[in-house]
């Protein structure tokens, strides 16, 4: 007579399956990847002109595949990028070898004479991402320090800081994020 061989009820297996596929989800950390935040310009119109930009508005950042800056004709670092990108757009003193400035009536603020300054950045194909990130944070952090000021001087608060959508539009306005990006090509060692 053979003897019967007792079953193992698995049922309950599935459920201690799910609840520790539950604790993972759950006490799991997941990295999120962060972009840089940039409102794209509306496509151009098929027969659109190029409006031609005077050299003395054009603030010219170039980062060679060695990561190496080359900042308005002049070897730079990346230490000093944010204060000359400030000094470039803020343009204080009204020098003639900074941008031009056009008064222009701005709702919140009046007539601001706002800056026709451009940041134009080329990378290498070789630009590591690190480099380009630096260079990144560093010229978005010269425009947000200028809204700042500016906000301060007006309003009080930060522009981060500031609850009114109407002035956060004007100080936009006022101090645009102009910076242009061309498409990485090989820039090589001195250019």
């Amino acid at each position: 007579m053979a003897r019967k061989v007792p079953e193992i009820n698995a049922g309950s297996m599935a459920d201690i399956s799910f609840l520790l596929l539950i604790f993972f989800l759950v006490t799991t950390t997941m990295d999120v990847d962060s972009g840089i935040v940039r409102r794209l310009p509306p496509p151009p119109e098929k027969d659109a002109e190029i409006p031609e930009v005077k050299e003395r508005n054009i603030f010219n950042v170039l980062v060679n595949k060695s990561d190496r800056l080359f900042v308005e004709g002049k070897w730079g670092e990346i230490r000093t990028l944010r204060a000359e990108a400030k000094e470039f757009l803020a343009n204080p003193n009204n020098r003639e070898n900074l941008p031009e400035k056009k008064t222009e009536f701005i709702p919140g603020l009046g007539d601001y004479p706002v800056s026709k300054g451009i940041i134009s950045l080329k990378n290498d194909r070789g630009t590591s991402y690190d480099m380009y990130i630096q260079v990144q944070n560093e010229l978005t952090a010269a425009v947000n320090e200028l809204r700042d000021q500016l906000s301060k001087q007006r309003f009080g608060v930060k522009f981060a800081d500031l609850n009114d959508q109407d002035k956060t539009d004007a100080i936009s306005k006022a101090i645009p994020m102009s910076i242009s990006e061309a498409e990485p090509e090989d820039i090589g060692g001195t250019k």
